[in-house]
């Protein structure tokens, strides 16, 4: 028997229960993990809403129904067809793994043993549970959807979140200057600390002066944005010639306001991104995989855990998450 974290209604974290369970039989090419820690975000909305999301293709789950997908955790037993040499090794499986089938939230899980993934020794469960999404994505963005020179200016929005943190670590890596542009000032100092050459704090500054500013006029060349709305036209026009935005969320509530003169007198590129589209070119999966997880292993690169609960506290872990109080991912730890 374990405890694993179940969904038994949908519209609320209030409806997850810690259940006990038996433990799951191993499948042909399957092992069983025991799980040290695992993140929460707030891409589990998704899951914990999907009766509201059916109309937009989001697979709708029988309920209870499993939820996690980043973990770390050690290999205990392998089904047929796997390499016996994985038992004991501490892993971080790889990105793409369906939560609804193979969820992670709990002691244990059984997952394929093609995502299994050893993670750097240097890096503790909490940061080894807290880095595949967040550096993908951002890699991917900046990479795959963008191209950034040495010098380049690069405006990160949302620039606390888990995404954003890694984005900062990697246009620094690439050569670029980042700009994290946030809402209000409080986070500022950390950001600076994190590796952000400018900060950008909307609700305070003009967005627009400050890009003018920081740039001597240049513009930004490369955006890296999740948000949308009325800040869309802002980083239009904060944007360099033959600048690219790349969207990869609307968390923006209201609709997308573009300057369509702006756009053309500028020659600009809007790139739509989504994490998925690069993961599912093999090459250029193996590509981010190897660079990710070099820089984490000589220390270039550190994922942000923002703060670790006890899996008896899931609620308070939650209710944590839409505090925003703090920078990084949030982690469930089962020891």
């Amino acid at each position: 028997m374990s405890k694993i974290v179940r969904l038994h209604k949908f519209g609320s974290t209030d409806h997850l229960k810690i259940d006990e369970v038996p433990s799951q039989e191993l499948k042909k090419g399957e092992v069983r993990l025991k799980i040290d820690t695992a993140s929460i975000s707030r891409d589990n909305s998704m899951l914990i809403n999907a009766d509201k999301f059916a109309d937009y293709g989001f697979p709708v789950p029988q309920l209870p129904t499993k939820l996690g997908y980043e973990a770390s955790g050690t290999v205990t037993e392998v089904g047929e067809g796997v390499n016996p040499s994985w038992i004991g090794k501490k892993v971080a499986p790889a990105f793409g793994l369906d939560e609804i089938k193979y969820g992670m939230l709990g002691e244990e899980a059984v997952i394929p043993a093609s995502f299994l993934i050893e993670y750097p020794q240097n890096l503790t469960p909490e940061q080894a549970t807290a880095f595949w999404v967040p550096f993908l994505t951002a890699y991917g963005g900046l990479t795959f959807a963008s191209t950034i020179k040495k010098g380049d200016f690069v405006a990160i929005t949302a620039a606390t979140s888990s995404v954003g943190l890694a984005a900062i670590q990697i246009v620094n890596d690439l050569g670029g200057v980042p700009i994290a542009v946030i809402r209000t000032s409080g986070k500022k100092e950390k950001l600076l600390q994190l590796g952000a050459a400018h900060v950008i704090a909307t609700r305070e500054e003009n967005y627009v002066e400050r890009i003018a500013e920081i740039t001597s006029q240049k513009g930004v060349s490369v955006t890296f944005n999740p948000i949308g709305g009325s800040l869309l036209d802002q980083l239009v026009i904060g944007a360099s010639n033959f600048g690219t935005i790349v969207q990869y969320g609307i968390l923006a509530s209201e609709a997308a306001v573009l300057s369509l003169p702006q756009i053309i007198s500028k020659e600009l590129t809007f790139r739509g991104y989504t994490v998925g589209a690069m993961m599912s070119d093999k090459n250029r999966a193996e590509e981010a995989q190897n660079y990710i997880l070099e820089r984490l292993a000589n220390g270039k690169f550190t994922p942000k855990v923002a703060k670790v609960f006890p899996l008896e506290k899931i609620h308070e872990a939650y209710a944590y998450l839409d505090a925003n109080e703090e920078m990084g991912r949030i982690v469930i730890a089962m020891l």
